[in-house]
């Protein structure tokens, strides 16, 4: 047992994965699978693996406790693959990640890459390049000079749109990340970043529930899917929003508009709303270049396929004087300050 996880924890993890089997067996196989024995292992060169000889799925403690849970539920799929050819299609003739398991993992879904976790995205020079363009004129965005830092950060819109427009006709590979604070209720304000993000940024944005395995109980994730690039540019956007709309309700708290504590959620999430519009107005200019998005038909396939039962919610915010002010202030906002590079290419990357 991992020294994190007591008897307790461990039987409610495994709980867990249970009840992930059983809703994966219903959506993306039709409830044909069996449940088999689940295994924790104390592996190093395994995150999962499916063993026939005593029906066990096997994940390896590392993957539960170091990894994101939309990592280990794309081993937990990967695995149940293995189990449909093997125990529904009878095909252990073949080889482990022959042409009949490739295929059962594209009819549903699945990420087939026996050296894949999905966060990697592949090698994308193109977006590479591209983003470390965009990163140079966010970099200029915070200039003290107003119109210099706007016009630095209206040229890294134009950049986005025009790389996305000219990229859409290419095959293009597509990865997913889990963001936000697992342990905090979603609100309003992470709500109205994630519309930005997914209106403006060319990605797909889900919550989706998570398992904490040292907590002992289910949380709730962002998910966000598209390039690689992409999915940095929109890491970074989260963050910056989220941290802007907090320090401008701080700075403003002597506005006559804002009463008490109560109107943050108004103030902040329309400090967002006030960047949407700003954002707007920059597409609207742009299309008078001959910039218009149309959208991913690939990346909403990807989207779609990984999310085959998809709630969508509405949540309304009060439209108060609190609200007005931070939605002024929104209209000021400069997105900048360069991105880090992202090490999740680095990590281990194993399945069987």
């Amino acid at each position: 047992m991992h020294a994190g996880l007591t008897a307790e924890l461990e039987a409610a993890l495994v709980r867990e994965l249970e009840h992930c089997f059983e809703y994966e067996n219903i959506v993306r196989f039709k409830s044909k699978l069996v449940p088999p024995v689940f295994a924790l292992v104390d592996s190093t060169n395994l995150f999962g693996r499916w063993v026939s000889v005593g029906r066990r799925i096997e994940l390896s403690r590392s993957l539960l406790l170091k990894r994101p849970w939309i990592d280990v539920i794309a081993v937990l799929q990967h695995e149940m693959a293995h189990q449909f050819v093997d125990e529904v299609l009878d095909a252990r003739h073949e080889a482990p990640h022959g042409e009949t398991f490739q295929r059962v993992c594209a009819e549903r879904g699945i990420d087939a890459k026996a050296g894949g976790l999905l966060d990697t995205g592949g090698v994308d020079l193109e977006g590479d390049r591209v983003l470390e363009r965009i990163r140079k004129l966010l970099a200029l965005a915070g200039s003290d000079n107003q119109n210099e830092a706007e016009l630095a950060m209206r040229k890294a819109h134009q950049l986005m749109l025009k790389h996305n427009v000219e990229a859409a006709a290419r095959d293009r590979r597509y990865c997913v990340r889990q963001i936000g604070d697992l342990e905090k209720r979603s609100n309003r304000l992470e709500s109205a970043i994630l519309g930005i993000l997914a209106e403006f940024f060319f990605v797909k944005v889900i919550i989706v529930p998570v398992f904490l395995p040292l907590l002992g109980r289910r949380g709730k994730a962002y998910e966000v899917s598209g390039t690689r690039a992409n999915v940095d540019m929109a890491e970074h956007v989260y963050s910056f929003l989220l941290a802007t709309a907090l320090r401008l309700w701080e700075q403003n708290r002597a506005d006559r508009r804002v009463r008490n504590g109560r109107d943050k959620l108004a103030y902040t999430s329309g400090v967002i709303l006030g960047f949407r519009e700003k954002l707007l107005a920059e597409r609207r200019e742009l299309k008078g270049e001959g910039l218009v998005w149309v959208g991913d038909a690939d990346l909403d396939a990807h989207y779609h396929a990984r999310h085959r039962r998809i709630t969508t919610r509405r949540t309304t915010t009060r439209n108060n004087a609190a609200h007005a002010a931070g939605r002024e202030a929104g209209r000021t906002v400069v997105l900048h300050k360069p991105m880090t590079s992202s090490n999740s290419s680095d990590s281990p990357r194993l399945l069987r």
